[in-house]
């Protein structure tokens, strides 16, 4: 497109991804990320569960993961302090009346994933996860190769590149109308007035909302509301304890030091918004959690909820409007933006320079916008926040 100023909506990880791999990509562009909140991260990307998980989503989006493992397991030098990636089996359990939902999940991880979804018996699942009840688990699989991700290092990681590289950061400054003229974009915000060749909307569930300020007809976002809270853990040693949810997505958790990560993994749509907690969920989670395992929770230490924000095929967003080239989308990371985040911002950041995408073209270029938004849907939707 031959741009030189280049403007980033949105501090997450989608916006922190592409702004670095941006200026790796050409460090001439003059880039600038805004965030409206005071803080980068405010919204899903400081609230995510953040597992590497290379059976999630679909089809393009599993290209989009296989895309960013390079980067999670090979991190640039100088941009991390500690490895990103901790190794933890997921496992997902089902009751007798749950074989069908085992047995649609076995197979599609045995046919498309990297790292094949397995079957263990039930004495393997106690033993990866010790207090199930173990009248509560009739079968059992396990992703054996998938990891926590360190969120925040992630996230910094990106922040550092893309500083180092010469890119600017401004917080505060909401977006209130971008419209055209003879020299690009204009984007007012709550800071001041800001120019642009190129306006790249990371804005997650508020992504359609920056699309109106532009004039850009909105791609049928969605954001849905996901629970999770802090609870005492078991005091127990609970080294090598695995990632554990319920077939159907009833619930979900994990150990986190002296604590248990727990979740009601509810889907319930929401507007755009800084979401917080309702008593009725929160105990609703206790009330499946406690009937599953022999946790005994009880009293919630913190909770929260964050925003996974989809678009109508489940698929990402990712490129150019088509009546307007220089606004380009990166959004509709659902549950997966974390995992994604290398590939997804990479991608999006090949296709405001006009390079072609060097690696997995054949399965990624796809998910370019036409004329009705994001790529063809898939069936699997799981769990990452």
């Amino acid at each position: 497109m031959g741009a030189t100023r280049v403007v980033v909506i949105g501090g997450g990880i989608a916006g922190v991804s592409v702004a670095h791999h941006l200026l790796q990509l050409d460090p001439d562009l003059d880039v600038l990320l805004l965030e409206m909140e005071a803080t980068l991260a405010h919204h899903a990307t400081g609230r995510s569960a953040a597992l590497l998980l290379e059976n999630l989503g679909t089809g393009s989006i599993r290209a989009l993961t296989s895309a960013s493992l390079d980067y999670l397991r090979n991190t640039p030098d100088g941009l991390i302090d500690a490895p990103l990636l901790s190794h933890r089996p997921v496992l997902h359990v089902g009751t007798v009346r749950q074989d069908e939902a085992i047995d649609r999940m076995l197979a599609e991880g045995i046919e498309s994933a990297t790292t094949p979804t397995v079957e263990i018996d039930v004495d393997e699942a106690m033993r990866l996860f010790p207090p199930f009840r173990r009248d509560r688990v009739h079968r059992a699989i396990v992703e054996p190769d998938s990891a926590d991700i360190d969120v925040g290092g992630l996230h910094q990681s990106f922040v550092r590149g893309l500083r180092r590289a010469g890119g600017r950061i401004a917080t505060s400054g909401r977006v209130d109308a971008a419209t055209q003229d003879g020299h690009g974009w204009r984007l007012d915000t709550t800071e001041g007035s800001v120019g642009a060749d190129v306006v790249v909307n990371c804005a997650g569930a508020w992504g359609d909302v920056v699309a109106a300020t532009a004039g850009v007809a909105p791609v049928g976002l969605q954001p849905f509301r996901r629970t999770a809270f802090m609870v005492d853990g078991p005091g127990l040693d609970t080294t090598g304890w695995a990632f554990a949810g319920d077939i159907d997505h009833l619930w979900y958790l994990r150990d986190d030091g002296p604590q248990m990560f727990c979740s009601l993994a509810e889907e319930n749509p929401s507007e755009p918004c800084d979401p917080r907690p309702r008593e009725l969920d929160v105990a609703l989670a206790i009330d499946r959690l406690n009937e599953a395992t022999t946790l005994g929770i009880r009293p919630v230490n913190s909770a929260w909820v964050g925003l996974r924000t989809f678009a109508p095929d489940r698929s990402m967003v990712i490129g150019s409007e088509p009546d307007h080239p220089t606004f380009v989308w990166c959004v509709g990371q659902g549950g997966t933006g974390i995992q994604t985040s290398p590939g997804a911002g990479l991608l999006a950041a090949q296709l405001v320079v006009g390079v072609a995408p060097p690696q997995h073209s054949q399965t990624l270029t796809w998910l370019t916008l036409g004329p009705t938004g994001s790529g063809p849907a898939e069936d699997r939707d799981d769990d990452n926040c």
